[in-house]
Formats: C-alpha cells, structure tokens, sequence
C-alpha cells in the first residue's frame, strides 16, 4: 500500500513538473513576442514628445465636417481634406506615403500635412504643390468647448489664403505605445533597413517567415545597423537565441557583436555564421535582440532553413588562412633580399645594369651550360684535318678532269 502510494506520488509530481515548465516555456516565450517593437500596419502614426508611437491606423478615412458659411470642409483622417460646394469639390490635398504626420507643440499634441490638392489659381505655391492643408489634433476637447465626447469634431477652419487652409481637430486619441528609439535601422547593406526602421521592426521579420527564411547553402548574413550619433552609445551587446536550441549552429561576431556604438557615417557590421547540424522540416528560429537603455529592446527573427546537415569547414578555412599567411611572408622576404642584394652589388662590386641583379650570376652560368650542350665546342685537329680532306678531294676531282680530255671522241667536222 505504501509503494502504491509513493508511486502515485512520484507520477503526480513529475506531471506537476511537466505542466510547469509548459507554461514557462509559453510565458518566455510570450514574452518574447511582446518585446518585439513591430511597425505599424499603415503609414497613420506618430511619434508624441516622448518618442512613443501612437497608432491611429483604425481612423483611416474617418470623416469629420465643419459647416462653413459658402462651403464644408471635410476631412477624412489620413486620407484627404475637400472644400464642398455648390459648385463642386476643390481638393485641399492628399495624405501619402511620405509621413507627415509628427508631434505638435502646446496645446496641438499633433501635426498631420495634406499636401499636392487642386493646383487651379495655385501655380505659384511652394513647391508647385497646389493647395496644401495642416491639420492640428488636440487630443481630448475643444479649447471652446465644442464637441465635448464621441468620435469628435472639427473646432476651428482658418483660411491662410485660397490655397491654404489650418484646421483644429479634437479626437479621443489613441493609447501611445512603448518607447522607441528613433533613427535606428538593421539591413543588408550600409544604406538600407529591410529588417528594422525608425526603430521598428519590419514586416516579415517580427517573427519566423517561411517566405523570408535563408536556405540552406547560404552559411553567412551581414546585419549592418546605424543610429543617430549622439545615441549610439545606448546600443548593447546583441542577445542571440535560438529555437529550437540544438540543430543549429550560430556564431556572431563583428564590431556590432561586441556592443561598439553605431552610426550613420560609420554603421557597425553584425556577421552572422550558422551551420546545420541536423536536418529540419521547418525553419530555424534566430532570436535576435539588441537591448537599448531607456527605450525598448530592438528584437527582429531571421530564419534559416535545413534540407540537409552540414559538415564543418573550419579546418579548410584554417589551412588556408594558413596557406596565405605564409605566401605573405615569402613574398615579403623575396622582395627583401632582392632589394638587399641589388644594394650590395651596386655600391660594393660596383655592378652596373642588369649584372647588378641577385642570382644574374647563376643565372648566365645555367644559360651557358644549356648552349653548351646543344652546340658543342670543335677541336683543333679537327679543323685541320676536314680542310685537308677538303683540299685532297678539289685535287683528284682536278687529275680525274685532265686525263679524261684525251679520251673524249669530238664530232661535227669533215
């Protein structure tokens, strides 16, 4: 009975133990997930005076209208502002891509522009821009005291000229987010931010993609990162982790490994090496994140695929950076002596000329050698005895001539 129990006991705790570290693992892991600073959705935010986003991307196109003596003025947030008539529409412009959406100052929490409207009667303007509005956003209530709750109004519409227009716009605003550290950017290259911007995380590397996983054979990636100068120093040492946490090798290294402070003119380089060492259906997710102090962490994923497992090529690499330290110092020793040896024989054999050259001595002797052999050196005796074979042979060719004459039979005359 005792053994019944202690058994009983023994599997109740061990599933006790198993339940608990499921749910650190899902809290680490949420947690995780929610230090992640991903950029908004769309292009309607910004940033209050205290560097903390404020999305409003769910007031896209919302309108609000202001009753006007000869016409209305509509604004639809993030979208356009008109002047509405009876005799039609005039465009006071367009909220684009380009953000021009920042911090106000006083009682204005925020600044929208519109630019690029109806450039009818506005071809001088700044820009050639056509009407441009500004819409200044009071978060809360009207200074008067108008449209106090709800969705808000539209308080006040001031006519700079026919092609300008200001208008005071009173808005529940929305809760700001965390603080982000502005300027900071991660890419591929010196001058890019693929993977974080303005000190946000992009899409598609907020978390594991499988459409912007790296493959296989690519066994390096170079992050480069940039901030502005004057907070670089905030920057730490980058946090690597991996998930899961066998089967992949990562190793960092590079000045931004080691915490050095980025900056626009000089970015710091983050190289990424990671080897498979076991094969895996779904991506690899690499955890990167980069701790700044006083604004919230920088943290992106990258994930890496393995079709197959890689063996390690560091030994190769090793001989060969061997190999070429070795090149190096011969070539430099060559260059040495040979400098070392003109110098000698120029000021102390007084050797002039291609003769003042180290090994042109050794040099002559092996071309001698080799012209020996081809054409080898007649003696004397031979000389003199192939000019009197010579001489013997013009003689008895002459007598042979002489006693052949009288033999010969001559015809033709009678």
């Amino acid at each position: 009975m005792q053994s019944l129990r202690r058994r009983l006991h023994f599997h109740s705790s061990s599933s006790s133990h198993r339940i608990l570290f499921a749910l650190l693992t899902v809290l680490v892991s949420q947690a995780l997930q929610a230090a992640s600073l991903v950029a908004p959705r769309s292009n309607c935010y910004a940033f209050d005076n205290s560097s903390r986003v404020v999305d409003f991307s769910s007031w896209i196109g919302h309108p609000f209208e202001y009753d006007g003596k000869d016409s209305d003025l509509v604004l639809r947030f993030c979208k356009d502002v008109e002047s509405r008539s009876q005799t039609g529409y005039v465009d006071f412009g367009r909220f684009d891509k380009f953000n021009y959406f920042v911090s106000g100052s006083g009682h204005v929490d925020f600044v929208q522009g519109f630019y690029n409207g109806d450039l009818a009667n506005c071809e001088h303007s700044y820009d050639k821009m056509g009407r441009t509005a500004q819409v200044n956003i009071i978060c809360g209530s009207c200074l008067n005291g108008q449209c106090t709750g709800g969705l808000g109004c539209i308080c006040n519409v001031t006519y700079e000229s026919s092609c300008r227009v200001f208008l005071e716009l009173a808005i529940p605003c929305e809760k700001p987010g965390p603080r982000v550290f502005k300027g900071f950017t991660v890419g591929f290259h010196p001058r890019s931010w693929e993977l974080v911007y303005d000190g946000m995380t992009q899409l598609g590397y907020e978390k594991s993609h499988h459409e912007f996983s790296f493959g296989t054979e690519q066994t390096h990636v170079t992050l480069y990162m940039t901030a502005i100068a004057s907070l670089s120093t905030l920057v730490q040492r980058p946090i690597i982790k991996v998930l899961p946490e066998n089967g992949l090798e990562v190793k960092v290294s590079g000045s931004g490994a080691t915490g050095s402070p980025p900056t626009t003119l000089s970015p710091t380089m983050l190289n990424v090496d990671w080897r498979c060492e076991r094969a895996r259906d779904t991506p690899y997710e690499v955890n990167i994140t980069i701790p700044v102090e006083g604004y919230e962490p920088i943290q992106f994923f990258l994930a890496k695929l393995c079709e197959n497992r890689q063996n390690q090529n560091g030994n190769s690499a090793r001989g060969w950076a061997i190999f070429g330290v070795l090149s190096c110092i011969f070539a430099v020793s060559s260059t040495l002596f040979c400098c070392g040896g003109f110098i000698y024989k120029t000021q102390v054999e007084r050797k002039r000329g291609i003769d003042a050259l180290p090994g042109m001595t050794i040099l002559s002797a092996c071309l001698e050698t080799v012209s020996d052999a081809r054409h080898s050196y007649t003696r004397q005796e031979d000389l003199n005895t192939a000019f009197a074979s010579e001489a013997s042979w013009e003689r008895s060719s002459a007598s042979s001539q002489g006693t052949s004459r009288p033999n010969e039979t001559k015809y033709g005359a009678i």
